[in-house]
């Protein structure tokens, strides 16, 4: 083992580390991470010191904030305000790109889709939500589950609405990694699509699907409180669909997103 290690330069304390991710998380942090998901959901515009204060009034848990801010860091949330320091620099093979929503008028299906990334917790760890919408009539073209915060799985979405719809002019994101790689960036290119980035820390610029994360989760996953990802993936397949032909819209005139993009 010592010369194994020796050809391959690594240090033998490398061979006999386990990951993080082998270890079971613990139970009281999992349950926090589930009630922060709810805080956050309702007011994505806490930070952790928000988050700490709500936890002890709402619901009685006197956590501190550093904890909060470590599981927040490890769902990948943050509170949606402008920072006082530029602390998240993008990586120089991601290039940020400016937002071309302001004041263009959005009137048909295919002109703009947006996508977005929510944590999804589970009782033996969380999930990662990725979906992609048509920005006119709110429907959901394509979404796709992952226990990572990679790329794949939003790449995989991508492709998906694709090959199942008429490319949009714009496409939408915020300048998450998984949207701003080369990967993604580079099918929305092939496909000649325009590419839109909301501002640093301004929510409202993707706030369609902002929304939609408030939907599925008080009308669904909150209420069904689903135990593995595969019960999850069942139950959100049926959700998208009532959610697409089903479930009537105040904003779209108590019309259905299927009935507004079909009719388009």
């Amino acid at each position: 083992m010592s010369r194994q290690c020796e050809l391959l330069g690594l240090a033998r304390s490398t061979r006999y580390y386990r990951p993080s991710r082998q270890v079971p998380e613990d139970a009281f942090d999992l349950f926090l991470k589930g009630v922060i998901d709810r805080v956050y959901t309702r007011f994505p515009f806490y930070a952790s010191r928000k988050v700490a204060r709500s936890l002890q009034r709402d619901y009685g848990l006197f956590v501190g904030r550093k904890r909060v801010r470590r599981l927040m860091r490890e769902m990948g949330l943050c509170g949606l305000q402008p920072r006082r320091r530029n602390t998240s620099q993008p990586h120089p093979a991601h290039p940020k790109y400016p937002y071309l929503l302001r004041d263009l008028v959005i009137d048909g299906a295919n002109q703009v889709w947006c996508s977005d990334i929510t944590y999804v917790p589970l009782p033996g760890g969380f999930a990662y939500l990725c979906a992609i919408m048509d920005w006119h009539s709110r429907r959901v073209l394509a979404w796709e589950l992952s226990n990572t915060m990679d790329t794949d799985f939003c790449q995989r979405a991508l492709l998906t609405a694709l090959a199942r719809h008429d490319g949009p002019g714009i496409f939408n994101t915020d300048q998450g990694s998984q949207f701003t790689s080369q990967q993604f960036t580079g099918t929305l290119q092939e496909h000649g699509i325009r590419i839109s980035m909301d501002g640093r820390g301004r929510c409202f610029d993707n706030i369609f699907i902002e929304r939609l994360w408030r939907s599925v989760k008080y009308e669904d996953i909150y209420l069904k409180d689903y135990r593995s990802v595969a019960e999850l993936r069942a139950g959100l397949k049926q959700y998208f669909c009532l959610y697409n032909d089903t479930r009537l819209h105040q904003g779209l005139d108590y019309q259905t997103p299927d009935a507004v993009y079909w009719a388009a």
